[in-house]
């Protein structure tokens, strides 16, 4: 019997494989590469900061002169006076258009005719013709007097020493905006559910205390997101009132620059002011329907702050995941 001499060469060795749980390989995760989203954030980019360095190099903005007039005594005493007109304008038109909402949903025919007929007629004019109809009313109704309806008057007025061109401005725009207030708050009566007002019926509860206490907190999840637009909106519409001479914000400006004949930069002064205003109002916007979100999710959306923590977060974890799996080959190899 003849022996062979010959070894039969042992089999490669493998790699070792990564094992789970239950014996399987465990495929490595990789993320998906979004070059379309990547590519388009970088032309967006690209296209801003050409805006930007266009914006801040031009000389014909003369920035100095903004910076000279941005906190003069005059412009900032028309800031003040555009604040006033929106509060006072914001309040009194929510506490009218509440009103007409009701009465908008009265079973009441004569009242729901009435509210229906008042916001057909405001919604459908232009607000300067308005606020020119206001301003002229003296032509119409050169007095106005208290008395006893169809009989004598006790106390009579001239309208042109009543109704001066702050207070024509407070009338027109408050009227105006009454009107589209009533339709916000009547969407926000309608988008609670009828379930609430029946089982509050239920209890025995009255009509005006069920809607105080019941429907109204309710209806405010729906009513803030639209009257902080309406908010926002008011603040800019009270550029209108200079046409009646109102000294606002953007009247101050046109009487600087009426007299130093520097339009571009004093119209950007009254633009930073407004945008300024605006982004405390949008922020303040957010809180509010953040605190009226409480009863309607588990979870209340996340303040700025809370969302640039979680980016953080979210990019530490990326970075020790991928440093973990650059570690993983090496480490198999020395084995």
């Amino acid at each position: 019997m003849v022996m062979s001499s010959q070894v039969t060469p042992a089999p490669a060795t493998k790699p070792p494989h990564r094992v789970g749980a239950l014996g399987t390989d465990v495929p490595r995760i990789v993320p998906r590469r979004h070059l379309g989203r990547w590519l388009t954030a970088a032309v967006a980019l690209l296209l801003f900061a050409m805006v930007l360095n266009s914006v801040v190099r031009n000389r014909a903005f003369q920035w100095d002169v903004v910076g000279r007039y941005f906190t003069t005594a005059a412009v900032l005493e028309g800031l003040l006076l555009s604040l006033w007109l929106t509060a006072v304008v914001m309040v009194l038109g929510f506490l009218l258009g509440t009103v007409l909402a009701v009465m908008r949903l009265s079973a009441n025919a004569v009242l729901r005719t009435l509210s229906w007929g008042y916001v057909w007629i405001f919604r459908s004019t232009p607000l300067l013709v308005q606020l020119l109809f206001w301003f002229n009313i003296g032509a119409l109704y050169p007095t106005l007097g208290l008395g006893i309806p169809f009989g004598p008057q006790f106390i009579t007025v001239k309208t042109v020493n009543l109704l001066g061109p702050t207070l024509t401005a407070v009338i027109g725009l408050t009227l105006h905006e009454s009107a589209y207030a009533a339709e916000v708050v009547r969407g926000g009566i309608l988008s609670v559910d009828s379930g609430q007002t029946e089982a509050a019926q239920a209890l025995g509860l009255s009509r005006r205390r069920t809607l105080r206490r019941i429907v109204v907190p309710q209806a405010m999840r729906s009513i803030v997101p639209t009257a902080g637009n309406m908010l926002i909106g008011t603040l800019k519409g009270t550029s209108i009132v200079s046409v009646l001479a109102v000294h606002d914000l953007l009247y101050s400006v046109q009487l600087i620059y009426n007299q130093t004949y520097q339009v571009i930069p004093l119209l950007m002064v009254a633009t930073l002011w407004y945008i300024a205003v605006t982004t405390v109002l949008s922020a303040g916007q957010f809180y509010v329907e953040r605190y009226y979100a409480r009863g309607n999710s588990r979870a209340l959306p996340p303040t700025p702050l809370q969302r640039l923590r979680g980016h953080l977060t979210a990019v530490r974890h990326r970075l020790i995941a991928a440093t973990a799996a650059d570690a993983r080959p090496a480490i198999g190899g020395d084995r």
